[in-house]
């Protein structure tokens, strides 16, 4: 029997009825039907479902974002679309179902006993023998063969001869009943487990997604769903110490809030990490207490090990900063003070920033790491500039391409822990912000040890590093220092005479130092920024207006000029703060080009601070995901129904045979005939075996 492609059609005058009843019952539609959530499903995989709305469109932009939103593929597996495609695909496979599966269980019955001995005489596999046995001990000696050979029989009398009628494999039209139905329940299952009771209580219920901020007790009762919500996922993150009986579910244009039927206290969270810095365990010691009951009990939730407990199921499904509390010492990078000032904060939170200048700020506490496993192999220098480079390429090199992550080098690896580092947001009073990553200690790269301090625009791009070398002591006193000093203008005229008379200390060069010192104060002028744009991009826009013949020479000139220069600012620095001055040898001239090069490159850092951590405690926090799936069930049964069903249809091959026996001369003539729906190499060897077997005499 063989299943074909049109569906139900149904005996009615209204004919559209009739055509949308036959092709939503047929299999061509049902097909079509697996073949959209495919594509959607492959969709769903390859863009990240449930992000914040600003993600996408810092990745698509707004115009792309916008169309994407209208079909909704943010939340492709929750999308009317889907559901609706979803529900027609367990009505098509549902009818499908009630077309086919009465005529093959009718087939499976079946012996088939109505052919004849010329329709047996057209079959390709066929075989005819003589025999001396009467045709009624021939018909039960073929019962009894078939049989040992594992075929079901009948014996049928008809046409003044005996039809012997046997079937192995019937069950091979269960595979078809089964699959279908796997699809129809894992549909239904998957339906069960959807966001459609959710949205059924957005439409009928009054229930809206929260977008704004606040205690979570407080939240309206508009925005938070019941106990007896039937299905959800949701996360809930709880700090050590603290407890949580509610779950956050993201929704598109907030979140909404679900109540739990427990308390979860979270007493202790367990991480370990590969050498890579990779997490390699974490685990969450937890306390449950039940609200009906008042029963506790204590448990611990393991990645890929969850707790289970009336209908809910807790997975450990990441961790994050639990609010710890933050101690920093903040360095000015405007202006010429150098006063520097204490200010604290807890990852999470805020804290106001009130500048000298009259400008606010608010530090928006985003994340801490207690340490930061980097890849510190030595490579190439990042500053280092090929002969092939133009000269403007030389001086026009920015933070995002002089600096970068400490991880250079993929192929050689030189794993190092670094320490703890702070992430935090700065942001204006017009609500413009920038994010940074600082580093707790000095990091040995390339040789040179610095204080890392991270800066980027946007949160999907990766962090650009200034590097702050450190002075004598292992700070970054003396770099603040030299900043500072070159936005004094009295200190640059100072060390501009300075280095004159370093220069030219004979007593009848008066002249040639005047001249010599105006350069110097112009150099470092023009290095300072005068209130526009200042380091090595500053001079490269000054020495465009000298002739292109002239550049090379000017530039060599120009940088000779500013180094002694800064070096004497250095040193006039340290003189007005009442120190002694710095001994010119390699290491401090090491210093002063590292310290100019990050001079240069903080005019791209866009921070009136540099905040650097002094203090910690740490405070870890687990995120659990919190479901109710009563469909999961469901979908079991559904995939073990598949499994028989692809089984079944792959693995139990139907054969047909029949032997018609008729009186002969001196006993009696058999002809058997043997018929398979796929026809293999097996089949023809076990059509060999029973030719061979059958005819042989007793």
């Amino acid at each position: 029997m063989s299943t074909g492609t049109t569906g139900i059609e149904l005996k009615t005058q209204r004919r559209s009825l009739a055509e949308f009843v036959e092709l939503v019952s047929s299999m061509r539609f049902a097909i079509s039907l697996l073949t959209l959530i495919a594509v959607a499903s492959i969709i769903g995989t390859v863009l990240k479902q449930n992000e914040p709305m600003p993600n996408y469109v810092n990745q698509f932009g707004p115009f792309w974002f916008a169309v994407f939103d209208k079909l909704s593929l943010y939340s492709v597996y929750s999308a009317w679309w889907f559901l609706v495609i979803m529900g027609f695909l367990v009505a098509s496979t549902s009818l499908c179902i009630v077309r086919n599966a009465p005529k093959m269980l009718k087939d499976m019955r079946s012996w088939r006993d109505n052919v004849r001995e010329q329709s047996l005489r057209n079959f390709h596999h066929k075989m005819e023998w003589q025999v001396p046995l009467p045709r009624a001990v021939l018909a039960q000696q073929m019962v009894m063969r078939l049989k040992d050979s594992g075929y079901a029989a009948k014996v049928v009398e008809k046409d003044n001869a005996t039809l012997v009628a046997a079937k192995r494999g019937a069950a091979n039209k269960w595979g078809y009943i089964f699959a279908h139905g796997a699809i129809v329940i894992i549909c239904v299952g998957g339906l069960l487990d959807s966001e459609m009771p959710i949205r059924v209580q957005q439409w009928f219920f009054g229930k809206t997604p929260f977008s704004g901020s606040g205690v979570i007790a407080d939240i309206p009762a508009q925005h938070r769903l019941s106990l007896s919500n039937p299905t959800f996922r949701g996360n809930t993150m709880i700090p050590e110490g603290s407890s949580s009986n509610t779950a956050i579910i993201p929704q598109a244009d907030g979140v909404l809030i679900q109540d739990l039927p427990i308390t979860i206290l979270l007493k202790k969270f367990h991480i370990d990490f590969y050498s890579t810095g990779m997490p390699k365990l974490f685990a969450s010691d937890v306390v449950i207490t039940d609200h009906v009951t008042g029963e506790s009990f204590p448990a611990t939730i393991k990645v890929n090990q969850p707790l289970l407990y009336k209908g809910l199921a807790l997975y450990q499904s990441s961790f994050e900063d639990g609010g710890s509390k933050l101690k920093l010492t903040g360095f000015p990078m405007t202006g010429k003070t150098t006063k520097r000032f204490d200010i604290g904060g807890e990852v999470g939170g805020s804290t106001p920033l009130e500048r000298s200048d009259g400008n606010s700020y608010t530090v928006e506490w985003s994340g801490f790491r207690p340490f930061n496993v980097e890849n510190l192999s030595a490579g190439q220098d990042v500053r280092a500039v090929s002969k092939a480079e133009s000269f403007n390429d030389k001086f026009a090199v920015g933070l995002d391409k002089r600096l970068g992550s400490a991880a250079k080098n993929a192929n050689n690896k030189d794993l190092k822990n670094v320490g703890p580092s702070v992430q935090y947001k700065l942001r204006d009073k017009t609500g413009q912000a920038r994010e940074y990553q600082n580093y707790m200690q000095p990091v040995t790269v390339d040789g040179t040890t610095v204080f890392l301090a991270g800066m980027r625009v946007n949160p999907s791009d990766p962090f650009s590093y200034l590097r702050i070398p450190v002075d004598d002591n292992y700070s970054v006193t003396e770099w603040m220092r030299l900043r500072a000093a070159l936005q004094d203008p009295a200190l640059r005229q100072q060390a501009a005479a300075r280095y004159a008379a370093r220069a030219m200390p004979q007593a009848n060069a008066e002249a040639l130092r005047g001249q010599l010192q105006e350069s110097a104060a112009k150099s470092l002028g023009i290095f300072a920024g005068n209130g526009q744009e200042g380091g090595f991009l500053a001079i490269s826009r000054f020495l465009e207006k000298v002739p292109a013949a002239e550049q090379e020479k000017a530039a060599d000139i120009f940088m000779k000029i500013l180094n002694g220069s800064l070096w004497d600012l250095w040193q006039a620095a340290r003189a007005q703060d009442g120190l002694k001055a710095i001994e010119a040898d390699d290491k401090h001239g090491r210093f002063l080009q590292l310290a100019t090069n990050a001079l240069s490159d903080s005019f791209f850092y866009g921070a009136p601070v540099y905040l650097q951590l002094d203090e910690f405690t740490e405070i870890k926090a687990s995120v659990l995901q919190v479901t109710r799936s009563p469909g999961k069930s469901v979908v079991y049964l559904g995939c073990l129904f598949l499994v028989i069903g692809v089984f079944s249809m792959f693995y139990i091959r139907e054969r047909r045979l029949w032997v018609w026996i008729k009186d002969g001369e001196g006993g009696s003539e058999a002809l058997m005939a043997m018929s398979t729906q796929r026809k293999t190499l097996d089949f023809e060897k076990e059509f060999e075996t029973l030719k061979a077997k059958l005819p042989q005499s007793a």
